[in-house]
């Protein structure tokens, strides 16, 4: 069995990688890919996979773009941390859909449902149709308790949110700083990524936050923000092409 890994995040592959060998010690990793780009270029040259794993959310778009790019007949197990496009992946009948951090008996059963089903064409242009028909809603404003009053923050008035043993914060543009009792994972569902930024796992900022971004060590960039951030701000060299991006979409 040929699988070919398709995961924008270099740790979250090498991961399902591992995992892979341990569930599937027959099978191959043939190749892994990060974009879209580089997507259309692999298949352009090599043979069909047996089966895909892969991401949603990819450097450079959807990886449904690729699919719909692409001539492929592969069944696909999507990996996705965002699980608004979970609907939109079984209407198009895909194999299995796992949200991440993706669990090893649960990849397990999706390998062994591969195994076991029929396959079958998935239409990627229908995918894209309805991920444009249904228009995701994006948070407007938190409420936030202060003491003994509740208090309804816009979401244009916050700065970033970062988190600090175990607790997510709001920083608000005039530095206002106020606990919340959601995690930054899921705050980071949430907001409208045009918007917002998950740097790294403790910040996530918004563009109009940025004060200096700094060339730094290894890949990586180094962010200065107002109001101050009480930590430094790295982003990951694995990040660095997606923060790009996204400063100059």
């Amino acid at each position: 069995m040929k699988i070919l890994i398709i995961e924008d995040e270099t740790l979250a592959s090498e991961r399902l990688e591992k995992m892979v060998a341990l569930l599937a010690p027959e099978a191959t990793i043939i190749a892994g890919i990060k974009s879209i780009e580089a997507g259309e270029a692999w298949f352009q040259e090599n043979a069909q996979p047996d089966l895909i794993l892969s991401d949603i959310k990819l450097l450079d778009g959807l990886s449904f773009e690729l699919f719909s790019k692409v001539d492929t007949k592969s069944p696909v197990i999507f990996t996705t941390a965002y699980d608004q496009y979970a609907i939109k992946a079984f209407e198009v009948n895909s194999i299995d859909y796992l949200l991440k951090p993706v669990e090893k008996d649960k990849l397990a059963a999706s390998i062994e449902k591969f195994k076991s089903a029929k396959k079958s064409e998935i239409d990627y242009t229908s995918v894209l149709q309805l991920l444009d028909e249904k228009k995701r809603t994006f948070k407007t404003r938190y409420l936030i308790k202060v003491g003994a009053k509740i208090v309804a923050i816009p979401v244009e008035k916050i700065a970033y949110f970062f988190s600090q043993n175990k607790l997510t914060f709001i920083v608000t543009h005039d530095g206002n700083k106020y606990p919340m009792d959601q995690s930054l994972e899921l705050v980071d569902q949430q907001l409208d990524p045009k918007e917002f930024f998950r740097a790294n796992r403790q910040y996530l900022i918004r563009f109009e936050a940025i004060e200096t971004i700094h060339p730094y060590f290894k890949g990586r960039m180094k962010l200065e923000l107002k109001p101050i951030a009480e930590h430094d701000i790295v982003v990951s060299s694995d990040k660095t092409p997606e923060f790009k991006m996204w400063l100059d979409q």
